[in-house]
C-alpha cells in the first residue's frame, strides 16, 4: 500500500520542516530553509541536509541524515551548529527508513533540493496533518507486516 501520490517524500519532508519550523529557525518566524538531498544508484535517498538562513545570504547546516555510514559521518540524523529537535529527528528517521512508502523524486543524476519559506498558520496546520498521515500510514503498514498481512 503506497501513500496517496500527493504524499510524495518531498511534500512530507517539507511538511516535517514546517511542523518543526520554530526548532529549525531557533524561534524566528522569518527566514528560509533549504533541504538538499542525494541519491543511491537505486533511486532512493542516500542523504539529506537541512540548511537554515535567518539572515539573507548566511546559511547554517542545521542537520543531516545519512542512510549509510562513512569515515566522515555515521548513519542516521546528526544535528550541527547547536541545532536540536527531537521531534524533527523522529519524523526524519521514519521517513528516511520507509522511503518506499512514498513517491520518490526522480534521480536526474544530480542532487535535489527544496526551498521552504516561513509558513502561514494554515500551512502549518496542513503540514501537521500531512506528517500525521504519513506516520500513521507507515505505522499501519508496519503493523500489517508484523501480523503477516504484508
Amino acid at each position: 500500500m503506497k501513500l496517496n501520490q500527493e504524499q510524495n517524500i518531498e511534500r512530507v519532508l517539507e511538511s516535517a520542516v514546517v511542523v518543526r519550523w520554530a526548532d529549525l529557525m531557533r524561534g524566528t518566524e522569518r527566514g528560509l530553509i533549504h533541504v538538499e538531498y542525494g541519491f543511491f544508484p537505486s533511486g532512493t535517498l542516500n542523504f539529506l541536509e537541512v540548511w537554515a538562513s535567518v539572515t539573507r545570504g548566511y546559511w547554517l547546516l542545521a542537520c543531516s541524515y545519512w542512510m549509510s555510514p562513512s569515515e566522515l559521518h555515521g548513519a542516521a540524523v546528526h544535528f550541527d551548529n547547536g541545532y536540536q529537535s527531537e521531534g524533527f529527528a523522529q519524523v526524519l528517521a521514519i521517513v528516511m527508513q520507509h522511503q518506499k512508502a512514498f513517491a520518490l523524486p526522480l534521480n536526474l543524476g544530480r542532487q535535489g533540493w527544496l526551498r521552504i519559506t516561513a509558513p502561514t498558520e494554515l500551512e502549518s496546520i496542513a503540514a501537521a496533518a500531512s506528517v500525521r498521515g504519513a506516520v500513521d500510514c507507515i505505522n499501519f503498514q508496519a503493523r500489517r507486516a508484523s501480523a503477516g498481512h504484508g
